[in-house]
């Protein structure tokens, strides 16, 4: 609780942009549509303490997965949204090369995981791994522009109604 009492009003605005967009997760979408890596994009560049903006996304989703389950490949999940995160504290701002590199990132790692624990450990296993997952790689692209382009046109109207007021 002391937490949250330390929390300035914007980073409570962002909190809550945060918690929303990733308990999105939870209702019925498109697969693969989803806030998951424009919600660590826009907490790594707009938490201004950098430890929220790793902790609050992975805590979410961590929050979330207790009622979806955890999978076998959750810590490539986890370990991409970190570098997702990171991400988001380098840019200067978010644009599309940064929601670019973000999906790329999340595409790679991810399914890097899926490669390691479910397909064979050749050359040939790794290729048929990717290709297969390029379809969702188009979903992933659309959810990551979509949202992303939704967290920061919401927040910065929210920047000049609400947070420049107080």
């Amino acid at each position: 609780m002391k937490v949250l009492q330390s929390l300035s009003l914007r980073e409570k605005w962002i909190l809550a942009f945060v918690g929303v967009a990733i308990l999105s997760r939870l209702i019925v979408h498109i697969p693969n549509v989803t806030a998951v890596t424009a919600t660590a994009l826009f907490a790594g560049r707009f938490f201004q303490r950098k430890s929220f903006g790793f902790a609050v996304p992975i805590l979410v989703m961590a929050i979330t997965d207790l009622f979806l389950g955890f999978y076998t490949i959750s810590v490539f999940v986890y370990a991409a949204l970190l570098g997702v995160v990171a991400i988001g504290q380098w840019a200067k701002r978010i644009s599309v090369w940064s929601v670019l590199a973000s999906s790329v990132l999340f595409f790679v790692l991810t399914n890097f995981g899926v490669w390691v624990l479910g397909y064979p450990k050749t050359w040939e296993g790794l290729v048929a791994c990717y290709t297969a997952a390029i379809p969702f790689f188009r979903a992933s692209l659309i959810g990551d522009f979509a949202f992303a382009g939704i967290l920061v046109f919401s927040f910065r109207l929210i920047e000049r109604r609400v947070l420049a007021k107080a």
